[in-house]
């Protein structure tokens, strides 16, 4: 098979038949030209990818098109509108209550077992702007990530770093009655899974300045875990922050499953029995030993 006349670098086909990489925003059909000299499976995958480029052809047309960041995918899309609706029901409604029954207080998970505030207070939110901003970091990070672990993974990934905040919260401030509202908890895990598998990559930091994601997320890092020590009491959740990105880091570790742990547990074992051999015939051969010398 063969790319056309003037073929991209970097364009390719995906091999399980789902549809094609969009690299370089641009539709690339592959054309058989003696299916013949191909496998059965090769054949088969290539029929599907001709069969896919046909379908996008229809849907999106055969020009070229620019767009200017990631689509939604599907769990980022309901985590979007989820987060919406519930602030508008906190605008339209009774917003304090809505914040006393289900924002994170520590004093209430406590004392009065309020269990689920650890889970709910990720969709509550304390104005446009702090919806605004937490929403299209998930847009920007979070889809790329949602992409290469689908939807079910990365579900399971944003709550276990908003909920791992959430109890990092209660432990720092037992007692604290200032309840804690908004997703910056699993916005702080997504940036911290993204810094690992993208550190190359570059931010535009207020749209204008390019810096690598590495320390982008290293700095964040910083601020949040000096923050967290330094004002406990301000009306920022920076120990959410911090908590957000530890569970982040364990999580991709694998630290935070039972096979993980079990396979940590393997290795650490594994170096300890290592320790223990010792080398006893060190030594190297003389020229006596050998036999081939003259």
């Amino acid at each position: 098979c063969s790319t056309p006349r003037s073929p991209r670098k970097h364009n390719t086909v995906s091999a399980d038949g789902c549809g094609t990489v969009l690299d370089n925003l641009c539709i690339i059909r592959v054309k058989v030209r003696s299916t013949l000299l191909l496998s059965p499976i090769s054949r088969s995958v290539v029929c599907r990818s001709v069969v896919c480029y046909d379908r996008l052809l229809m849907s999106y047309g055969s020009r070229p098109y620019v767009t200017m960041g990631p689509t939604l995918t599907p769990t980022v899309k309901k985590l979007v509108i989820t987060c919406a609706a519930v602030f508008l029901l906190q605008i339209l409604g009774a917003g304090r209550e809505i914040v006393g029954i289900f924002g994170l207080t520590p004093i209430l998970v406590v004392g009065k077992l309020f269990l689920w505030q650890i889970g709910t207070y990720l969709f509550l939110h304390g104005g446009f702007g702090h919806l605004f901003w937490n929403m299209l970091a998930l847009w920007m990070f979070g889809c790329e990530l949602e992409r290469y672990w689908g939807s079910r993974e990365f579900l399971k990934f944003f709550l276990v770093t908003g909920m791992g905040a959430g109890m990092l919260s209660v432990l720092f401030q037992p007692f604290s009655t200032v309840p804690t509202i908004g997703a910056s908890g699993s916005i702080y895990g997504i940036l911290m899974a993204y810094g690992l598998m993208f550190p190359e990559r570059h931010v535009y930091l207020y749209f204008l300045f390019p810096v690598k994601v590495k320390y982008f997320v290293s700095v964040l890092g910083v601020i949040a875990f000096v923050s967290a020590f330094s004002s406990p009491g301000g009306p920022i959740a920076h120990t959410a922050h911090l908590g957000g990105m530890l569970f982040g880091f364990l999580y991709m570790k694998g630290w935070l499953s039972v096979s993980g742990v079990r396979q940590g547990y393997h290795r650490w074992k594994l170096q300890r029995m290592r320790k223990k051999f010792k080398v006893y015939d060190s030594e190297k051969p003389s020229r006596k030993d050998d036999f081939w010398i003259n």
